[in-house]
């Protein structure tokens, strides 16, 4: 190969080398313009209430569950609710029917109103139970607690102590406050699971009775609690729920199953929160809070009886003379002189 077709191929190679530079330059300047232009179209529709997090069987619809969110308006149905067509503080104390996931429209089907017919069944969780219990402004905190609250319930009473036989001193009374059972959830009060919100602010409402989510087994120990003493309620932090939820998860008490779905995982969670505790119980005496309380009651012990005393008439054997244990004393009798030794 002569020297002039050498440098022709090398022009060559030269020139195709820079038109594949040139073509990939072109094409990667209008691959920008194209990744613009697909962006995800923002719904023009109107806005309508959505779940704003996961909602299952049972919840009770609180101001933090619901958001209004634009959506498509050709696919806004009947059913559901509407910004500035509905009121969202009647829909507060609400029970949620079926599950609902987070972000999905909520339709007037899926909820279920106080005073409809099944509305505090559908609140229940499988297996759980409803009880009411009698409270006043004192034991049911004043009146700031609502549907959807976490609670731990109290028993304070007045333990009379037993004297023993034959016992005349009298015993002090045992004043006892403990706490029963934690984490239960309230469904209801006076009947009803709305609440009141006028300009934006929640008006507390006295109340007389509190209806709790418990376990039939509980049930029975309420009621019996109730004959007792006077029961209290005492209103948890939702801090406190999601600490004893995690505490639960990493020991192992709460299991998730492996593979398990989100919504699933959701549901599993939402059940461990809302699971009444009555071990672990806690308790007070008068002692504990006042140095004039009776901190526990103790019978006295039952002395033993004494030996019977000899008769006169027997022999006594006195045994060896014990130790010297005081100063020696003399002791004269006429011409003899006695050293005798003295006691304390």
């Amino acid at each position: 190969m002569d020297k002039r077709k050498l440098m022709l191929l090398l022009g060559a190679l030269v020139v195709a080398i820079g038109t594949a530079l040139a073509a990939r330059s072109m094409l990667g300047g209008a691959a920008a313009p194209v990744a613009q232009a697909v962006a995800p179209p923002v719904p023009q529709g109107p806005k309508v209430m959505v779940a704003q997090r996961a909602l299952p069987v049972g919840t009770i619809i609180t101001q933090d569950a619901l958001v209004f969110q634009a959506w498509p308006k050709e696919m806004v149905k009947d059913a559901y609710f509407l910004e500035g067509k509905v009121d969202v503080n009647k829909l507060l104390g609400t029970v949620v029917r079926f599950p609902i996931t987070a972000g999905q429209p909520l339709t007037q089907g899926a909820l279920v109103r106080p005073g409809d017919r099944g509305f505090l069944a559908a609140a229940l969780g499988p297996g759980m139970r409803a009880v009411t219990i009698t409270v006043s402004a004192r034991t049911g905190v004043a009146g700031f607690v609502f549907p959807g609250d976490h609670v731990d319930l109290m028993l304070t009473q007045t333990v009379q102590p037993v004297a023993a036989a034959g016992e005349t001193r009298a015993l002090v009374p045992l004043n006892v406050a403990e706490t029963i059972i934690r984490n239960l959830r309230v469904l209801a009060t006076d009947q009803s699971t709305d609440t009141e919100v006028v300009e934006g602010k929640t008006v507390v409402k006295a109340f007389g009775t509190v209806t709790l989510e418990v376990s039939p087994k509980l049930a029975e120990k309420i009621a019996v609690a109730e004959k007792l003493g006077t029961l209290s309620l005492s209103l948890r932090s939702i801090a406190d729920n999601q600490s004893e939820l995690e505490r639960a998860v990493a020991s192992g008490q709460v299991k998730l199953p492996a593979g398990a779905s989100k919504e699933e995982e959701n549901r599993l969670l939402t059940a461990a929160l809302n699971r009444p505790i009555d071990t672990n119980t806690t308790f007070q005496t008068g002692g504990d809070v006042s140095r004039f309380g009776t901190k526990a009651m103790v019978r006295p012990a039952a002395s033993a009886p004494s030996a019977p005393r000899p008769a006169l008439s027997a022999p006594v054997s006195m045994g060896p003379p014990p130790p010297p244990s005081g100063p020696s004393v003399r002791v004269t009798r006429g011409q003899t002189t006695t050293v005798e030794q003295t006691k304390y």
